[in-house]
């Protein structure tokens, strides 16, 4: 796409001037939405704000300000990258939000828009006792923004962020560093459970990879920038997802609950152990596809 850069150079002056230029572009463009923020005008205003290092709501006096040569030059970098490179407008300003938390991200690591920031909010209410949770296990912790909420809404608790990539743990580490957690949220790389010895968690969260490999060619060019390994996981998805319901039980307390996404793709996990009673948990916020177990559904199943 043509940004008509010298044009809007040449006669935009105004912060307001160039938030409604970059909205313009951004909805002619047709770029895909689906990382966290579900409108232009809201991608717009992160993208202006964000390059001008000015906060997300700010005095409205200053969307009068005249922008300097090189900030306009900054916002034009950083549309362009935005519109004809289809990168996430995450990786562009190194920032996402999730359950209101601000979380550093960049290309190592997912972006977080998981639904679990609605349930962690609520501490999993009804389903557990906050009270009795002193240990709890994530998943695929990516940039750590689970571990992180996790820690802070359980606030009695030990968090192990697990991960098998060492790049995402780098992330999660200063993640963890900038939330002043590190004598509580524990980083572990491990390709699951695999490297937790004989460690017990009270809850086990993850937010695994869960995509068919076979639909990669079909996703929008803005997923393309993410971590395949983060993303994929053969052919019906459930790869990483079945290894960890075949293992959780050695891990879990006795009261231990198990809650893991896995998106529109509930029908293929449901397929590979229909003997589960899975608890599917309804998400008002978006997102869909989070299920619950206790170990006590997995040994009954015999797991």
């Amino acid at each position: 796409m043509n940004l008509q850069k010298k044009e809007a150079l040449a006669h935009l002056t105004s912060l307001s001037d160039w938030l409604r230029w970059v909205f313009s572009c951004l909805n002619q463009a047709d770029i895909y939405l689906g990382h966290g923020i579900d409108s232009c005008w809201d991608e717009a205003l992160q993208l202006v704000l964000s390059a001008l290092s000015l906060p997300l709501d700010p005095d409205e006096l200053v969307y009068q300000a005249t922008l300097l040569p090189h900030e306009r030059e900054k916002i034009i970098d950083y549309l362009d990258r935005r519109v004809n490179k289809r990168e996430p407008l995450a990786y562009i300003i190194k920032k996402a939000w999730f359950m209101g938390m601000p979380f550093y991200v960049d290309s190592r690591v997912l972006i977080p828009r998981s639904p679990f920031g609605e349930w962690i909010e609520r501490a999993f209410s009804p389903w557990v006792d906050a009270d009795k949770i002193t240990s709890i296990c994530d998943i695929g912790t990516g940039s750590g923004c689970i571990a992180i909420a996790s820690a802070a809404v359980f606030d009695n608790a030990s968090v192990d962020a697990i991960d098998i990539s060492s790049d995402a743990l780098a992330v999660a580490k200063h993640n963890v560093d900038e939330y002043g957690l590190a004598d509580r949220v524990n980083l572990i790389e491990s390709d699951g459970l695999s490297a937790v010895g004989d460690r017990v968690y009270d809850l086990i969260i993850s937010n695994p990879p869960y995509v068919p490999n076979e639909e990669q060619a079909s996703l929008p060019e803005e997923y393309c920038h993410e971590p395949e390994s983060a993303l994929f996981a053969g052919n019906n998805g459930m790869q990483v997802v079945e290894s960890l319901l075949r293992g959780a039980t050695k891990h879990l307390s006795d009261h231990g609950m198990l809650f893991v996404e896995v998106g529109q793709y509930g029908d293929n996990i449901i397929a590979l152990f229909p003997e589960l009673p899975f608890t599917w948990l309804s998400c008002s916020q978006g997102g869909e596809g989070i299920f619950m177990l206790t170990k006590k559904d997995l040994q009954k199943a015999g797991y």
